[in-house]
């Protein structure tokens, strides 16, 4: 069993509740479309086509699926439009696979990795300080010791924040004051954290992008004195975005990658919007592992990205 268990049928019942909005929407939409229908016909295409593009799938992985139906149709002859949910269900897992897009239970740190580096990345806003909160609290649940560093220095209320989320797992944190450069808390924590044997060490950092040149160099400096102690580290860059802003989640991931070497996301705010469907999108376009998906305020309301579970919530069981 990894880190954080099984998928559980209580965990599945939470992210469906969590889904419900656009779950709510995408199953309207799809009723509406094959009403009358009795097969999977061009107009019944070039509806769907729209529905996802509207469901913030992204155009681009839009045209994918509908290609991918089309070629069903043209094999198969007759594809009955009752049954376009699960058509939908089956070549949107199929190519969330193909990319490579991560798929799983739980996600493991590596036991020959101590401390393992997480360095999060994502715009004010978007939920970062929550996210880490909650996989400190998930590392900790574990049974692994868990170091934060308070790296995003431009904002007093960022380090208030995080160190509130810090007594409140109980876990120590490692801050300067506000305008301390960056990098030296980073340092720091990462200093600390391996002199105390700490498991896993979990860095914020400030969520800017009105100067990408400055986000780059600043990102560029906090790597590189993490490896002046561990020349591997950071281990995971973690993107976090806010799955509620839609299309605008696909231009911040766009700016991050650009930025630094991310190789893992984080959607969140995907219980209070219809917009679920922009997990489908990111994952296709960026081939970035979604590791982490937000589906409540609870501190438990983090869950490791399952792409079949979360494809069965969206579109029904």
């Amino acid at each position: 069993m990894g880190l954080f268990g099984s998928f559980s049928r209580k965990r599945k019942e939470r992210l469906d509740e969590g889904l419900s909005k656009t779950k709510e929407s995408v199953l309207k939409k799809i009723s509406r479309i094959v009403v009358g229908r009795s097969k999977v016909d061009e107009d019944v295409l070039d509806e769907l086509e729209e529905m996802l593009i509207t469901s913030d799938v992204g155009v681009d992985t839009t045209l994918k699926i509908i290609e991918r139906i089309e070629k069903r149709v043209s094999r198969d002859k007759f594809l009955n439009a009752s049954e376009l949910d699960s058509i939908l269900k089956e070549e949107i897992v199929t190519l969330l696979a193909e990319n490579n897009v991560e798929s799983g239970d739980d996600f493991d740190i590596p036991a020959s990795v101590k401390p393992y580096v997480i360095m999060v990345v994502g715009v004010n806003g978007a939920g970062k300080t929550t996210t880490i909160g909650k996989l400190a609290h998930k590392f900790k649940s574990a049974g692994k010791s868990v170091m934060l560093g308070a790296a995003d220095t431009f904002r007093a209320a960022a380090i208030d924040q995080l160190e509130i989320w810090a007594q409140r797992v109980g876990v120590p944190i490692v801050k300067q004051k506000m305008g301390s450069d960056p990098a030296s808390v980073a340092y720091d924590t990462l200093n600390s954290a391996k002199a105390q044997g700490i498991d896993v060490v979990i860095v914020d950092t400030a969520g800017r992008l009105h100067n990408k040149i400055n986000l780059m160099n600043e990102l560029t400096k906090i790597k590189s004195v993490m490896k002046k102690i561990m020349p591997d580290a950071p281990h995971e860059i973690l993107l976090v975005l806010d799955g509620s802003t839609g299309q605008n989640a696909f231009e911040q991931a766009k700016q991050f990658t650009n930025a630094t070497e991310v190789n893992a996301l984080a959607i969140t705010k995907l219980d209070g919007t219809a917009k679920g469907g922009v997990v489908i999108g990111i994952s296709d376009q960026f081939k970035i592992p979604v590791k982490y998906i937000g589906i409540g305020e609870s501190i438990d309301d983090l869950q490791p990205f399952n792409r079949e579970a979360f494809v069965n919530s969206l579109f029904g069981n």
